[in-house]
């Protein structure tokens, strides 16, 4: 199974050789065969062809979480990823007495694993379909409406998923390439029996904690362990007892060949979102408002629900899963914002643009539609600022809990009502058992005091804007003030809602829209006034993405043929679609006097120790270390077990939990974070400081047999001694 090849090609054996240089490039599968030499070259020993197969070995083991990547390691269907990214599984099933966060868990039988919850999936790659062809046709077909061709790209969307989940047990996307110039149709085989298998305590699993957060040396444990499960059939089916572990083509094996400097290594995952070809318009507005701003109320956030957690333990462990995710975004932003300002990246985007531009005009007729379309991408943005702080805070008001489930439960009686075909994309029946979990994961994730205070916060931003930026007519109405006495009183008023209860939320989830529409919950009263202003915004936002349908796949290719005419290489941009990166182990030096070495050790987590959070290690692992118990996994190149490892592969968000591979395709650790200089790479690569963090298998390997010991893990995994 091969899709067609990348409409941007790899151009010019100088572009070949910068790739091979500077490991820039998260490259979608259809582009392996082109880069072989790069790949040859920096010291891979399968073949591209084989690599590019992405239902064989090793490709066919790399799973998708929907947010994160994995890889199955058994027949099994024994899956491995980050401690992180299976957080938000050992929180739904932690409470203030029985805390996995802490603790850690192990399942010595599979009757003994836990469910990771209602919405977790696997995502097992099936099949990649290029229907670039059908879907400019549609978007041509309807003229020159913009809102009339978002619908029809929407209307093509959702007939091709339709087709594509006729079997059942599948999950289909369609994916844009390229701003529009390629698409893509990917199928997927949809678990939905996801079960925690083992995590360690949270003392190596969140070593470092926030602190160490993008930093380096660093030292932790970020690994956990699901299991696949399917019906007795082998098909997908909800979580039962019944059940039986999945049993996956393909799985990984953990390297027999010791990792060190200089070496290969590649990474297959599903990165979230670069930035790489945005305008330097938009990556200004980012840089100097966004970025700052979302950082900055984030933080706040993030200190109410860290004064709220000390006093309370209920809200400490609900609420754990948010605040990692809050204050990794924040972190994430200031040293975006950092790297930025080092690397003069304003100035590198400016320049770049303005080449373009230029290079345009030469074209005479030729580049003018090219030209238009920049026009029009920046009107666009324009166009968005003037109500960016409003849109902000009431964004955030509503997606608070409560408020944010009574908008999507209301949503869906709406949409209910329509034909399966016409309903809005997140509300048709094939999304049905995610809403219902999302309703029933707020049980875990929700106190309402904690809920209050934030609605409180975003309101108390809303109410202190200035008069003219205060123009939500409905939130006006339901405020019936301007200062934070008027915030106060709107909270106390939706403190009445019965949506805290499971119970009442599932009979909402199954209520029509009459039902709401007559209710006296105060939650669902907002949720009715404020759906028309919403479907407003949703509409002016399709007419804008309209326009962008044209404009811009035509700016981007012209960007490419520019770049092409300079022989240098196109990639597209990363959009949670599978890409493969690669590179090499590698160190690099922060600034003039300091030099970071790849490899991390066990020694550098006692020199950490404090005995207090975040670097209180379990004694088990202190006694190993000072007894020097490296039970057979020591490297004699650096004297001890190594922890972690760095690379300069070309990873971003949704790459975590990413199977490292060696040489020869073994299992060599997992992705789990970036270098606090590589984070703006999000925007413009900087080849010599971006590096990334990788778990080693061996640490890995190490703390399941020395430290939150997993006897019958490692046999399945045929690591045990």
């Amino acid at each position: 199974m091969r899709s067609n090849l990348l409409a941007f090609s790899i151009v010019a054996s100088l572009g070949l050789a910068q790739v091979a240089h500077a490991a820039e490039g998260m490259w979608v599968p259809q582009q392996l065969p082109e880069i072989a030499g790069p790949l040859q070259k920096a010291g891979l020993k399968l073949s591209a062809e084989q690599l590019a197969d992405l239902t064989g070995d090793p490709m066919g083991a790399v799973v998708a979480l929907g947010g994160c990547t994995a890889s199955f390691v058994s027949p099994q269907g024994l899956v491995v990823t980050n401690h992180h990214c299976a957080y938000g599984a050992i929180q739904l099933n932690s409470t203030a007495e029985k805390n996995l966060i802490k603790d850690g868990f192990n399942a010595p039988r599979t009757s003994d694993e836990l469910s990771a919850g209602p919405n977790a999936r696997v995502f097992v790659l099936d099949q990649i379909t290029d229907v670039t062809t059908q879907a400019k046709a549609a978007i041509a077909a309807a003229g020159k409406d913009p809102l009339a061709r978002t619908r029809a790209l929407e209307a093509f969307d959702k007939s091709q998923v339709a087709a594509c989940e006729a079997d059942a047990g599948f999950r289909c996307r369609l994916y844009s390439f390229s701003g529009g110039n390629t698409y893509r149709l990917f199928r997927n085989l949809e678990i939905k029996d996801v079960r925690l298998v083992y995590a360690p305590p949270g003392s190596v699993g969140k070593f470092g904690g926030d602190i160490d957060n993008w930093m380096w040396p660093r030292h932790t444990g970020d690994f956990s362990f699901y299991r696949a499960y399917v019906g007795k059939d082998g098909k997908p089916a909800p979580f039962s007892a019944d059940n039986v572990p999945y049993q996956p083509k393909h799985f990984l094996k953990f390297a027999d060949q010791p990792l060190g400097a200089d070496d290969f290594v590649m990474v297959a995952g599903y990165p979230g979102r670069t930035n790489r070809y945005a305008l330097a318009g938009e990556f200004n507005e980012t840089a100097d408002w966004t970025y700052p701003t979302i950082a900055r109320h984030y933080n706040a956030v993030l200190k109410l629900i860290e004064g709220a957690g000390k006093a309370d333990a209920d809200v400490k462990v609900k609420y754990a899963a948010t605040a990692a995710s809050l204050n990794n975004v924040a972190k994430n932003y200031a040293g975006q914002l950092e790297g930025f300002t080092r690397i003069d990246a304003a100035g590198q985007k400016q320049a770049e643009e303005a080449q373009v531009l230029a290079w345009l005009k030469q074209q005479g007729a030729a580049g003018k539609p090219a030209l238009a379309a920049h026009a029009q991408l920046i009107k666009h943005l324009e166009a968005g600022r003037a109500t960016r702080e409003r849109d902000l805070f009431v964004g955030q008001f509503n997606n608070t809990a409560a408020v944010g489930s009574a908008i999507t439960l209301y949503r869906l009686a709406i949409e209910r009502s329509k034909p399966d075909a016409e309903r809005e994309v997140g509300y048709q029946d094939r999304d049905l058992p995610t809403i219902e979990g999302s309703v029933r994961q707020m049980e875990r994730r929700y106190v309402a005091k904690m809920d209050q205070q934030l609605q409180q916060y975003w309101l108390n931003q809303y109410v202190g804007l200035p008069a003219a930026q205060r123009d939500n007519a409905v939130l006006n109405q339901w405020l019936a003030g301007s200062d934070a006495n008027a915030a106060t009183a709107l909270v106390g008023k939706l403190a009445g809602t019965q949506l805290g209860s499971l119970d009442e939320r599932l009979k909402w989830f199954k209520a029509d829209r009459a039902a709401f529409e007559a209710s006296n919950d105060p939650v669902i009263q907002y949720a009715v006034a404020v759906m028309p202003e919403l479907l407003k915004q949703e509409e002016q936002k399709k007419i804008r993405e309209g326009e962008s349908l044209l404009a811009r796949p035509l700016y981007l290719q012209a960007l490419a043929d520019y770049k092409k005419s300079k022989g240098e290489f196109v990639y597209p941009d990363a959009n949670l679609s599978l890409r493969i990166t690669f590179g090499n182990v590698m160190g690099y030096q922060p600034k003039d006097g300091v030099a970071f070495t790849p490899f991390t050790t066990l020694e550098g987590v006692v020199a950490k120790e404090t005995g207090a959070d975040p670097f209180d290690s379990p004694k088990a692992l202190l006694d190993a270390v000072k007894a020097k118990r490296y039970g057979g996994l020591e490297d004699q190149r650096i004297g001890s077990v190594p922890v972690n490892f760095l690379s300069n592969l070309d990873i971003t968000g949704g790459n975590s939990g990413s199977p490292v591979l060696d040489a020869h395709g073994k299992l060599v650790g997992l992705a789990f974070d970036g270098n606090w200089e590589s984070v703006s790479s999000n925007w413009v690569f900087d080849p010599i400081m971006t590096r990334m963090i990788a778990v080693d298998s061996r640490y890995m390997q190490w703390i399941m047999q020395e430290v939150a010991p997993a006897p019958e893990l490692l046999k399945e995994l045929d690591l045990a001694k």
